[in-house]
């Protein structure tokens, strides 16, 4: 019995032993199965690719921008053809076109009107250079700077300069023109002319007596407010005589589009010229 008891103990602590090796042999705090608490996170690539949307949405932002700039370019390239070849606008300088014409007022001047062979008629207003003929010497020399203010004279968006003018055809090339004065009316081949139509209220045709002969290719040009009008009078004994030439006209003042209130009237040929018609000019030369 003693001995039995012995084998049976010794037994007990074989067992023991063996548990205790099984149980030292597992690593503490590891699950039974990594399904018990689900899969591991992966982690976060600090360099992570740029998402697809953002790259696309950045290309879209691109070609935005450059159809822009594209749509830019060609509307500041028909606007400058239209200026260089149709039509241009200008801001009148003084007050010597009044009242059909007020200083500020915003105009368009035709550049097709005379185009294809067409010539100024008696009575058109008339935007041209006076360099030469109301200004003496040559054009100022440009640099960088006169050449932005060009661009912008161009656009319309800065004044045209201090040799561009804005007035009345009076006589063309072969054309007689005389005035004895005050209380006498302007008479064009020996025809009396009616400018009660757009002469300013209270203005003479002419305050000055003159007789000259237009050159062939030139213009005699006056203001409507004569009074307050250095025309083609006052030049008359300086070289030149105050003739313009027809290749200085940059166009025909068509229309008024700034104010509004200035729109119509004025810019019309006037038809006291009519009477006039015939009697020399441009018909007894070309």
């Amino acid at each position: 019995m003693e001995a039995a008891g012995q084998a049976e103990g010794a037994g007990e602590a074989e067992e023991a032993g063996e548990s205790g090796r099984t149980g030292a042999s597992e690593p503490a705090g590891v699950p039974e199965a990594a399904g018990d608490f689900g899969e591991p996170e992966e982690p976060e690539d600090p360099e992570e690719p740029e998402e697809p949307e953002a790259a696309e949405e950045e290309l879209r932002s691109r070609s935005r921008l450059r159809d822009l700039l594209l749509l830019v370019g060609i509307c500041l390239l028909t606007l400058l053809l239209v200026n260089a070849f149709v039509a241009r606008p200008f801001s009148v300088p003084s007050a010597s076109m009044e009242n059909n014409l007020r200083s500020g007022d915003r105009l368009v001047a035709n550049k097709l009107a005379y185009a294809f062979g067409g010539h100024p008629e008696r009575g058109d207003v008339v935007v041209f250079d006076g360099t030469g003929s109301f200004r003496r010497g040559p054009a100022k020399p440009t640099g960088f700077g006169d050449g932005l203010r060009a661009f912008a004279q161009d656009l319309g968006l800065a004044p045209a300069g201090d040799s561009v003018y804005v007035k009345r055809v009076i006589g063309v090339g072969g054309d007689r023109v005389t005035s004895t004065g005050p209380g006498g009316r302007i008479t064009v081949n020996g025809v009396p002319i009616d400018e009660s139509s757009y002469l300013a209220p209270g203005d003479e045709p002419s305050n000055v007596a003159f007789d000259v002969v237009v050159p062939a290719g030139k213009l005699f040009v006056m203001g409507d407010h004569r009074s307050a009008s250095r025309d083609s009078r006052d030049h008359l004994g300086e070289p030149g005589g105050g003739f313009v030439p027809e290749g200085r006209v940059i166009g025909r003042a068509d229309w008024v589009v700034y104010p509004i209130g200035h729109w119509a009237g004025g810019l019309d040929r006037s038809s006291a010229f009519a009477a006039a018609g015939g009697t020399g000019g441009h018909g007894d030369q070309r």
